[in-house]
């Protein structure tokens, strides 16, 4: 069994291969970021933090629009 593996075995994988599983994430994703950045930008007056909040849903991927549904649309509501 080869441990490492160096950038010439790169060569040989079927990249198409890999592309239904890996479009449909991604997809996924660059979806789940609009539609954050949608809400976040309808809803600025209410919400605090509106520039954290958007530099989170951009650069923590998968995850940032997830933490702003379920953290940050509860902490605009309050005011």
């Amino acid at each position: 069994m080869k441990l490492h593996y160096g950038l010439n075995d790169l060569k040989d994988l079927d990249f198409m291969a890999f592309l239904p599983v890996i479009l449909p994430v991604i997809a996924l994703g660059t979806l789940l970021v609009l539609i954050a950045l949608i809400d976040l930008y309808r809803n600025r007056k209410r919400r605090e933090n509106v520039l954290i909040w958007a530099l989170i849903i951009l650069f923590v991927n998968t995850f940032g629009p997830i933490l702003y549904f379920v953290i940050g649309r509860k902490d605009g509501e309050n005011s």
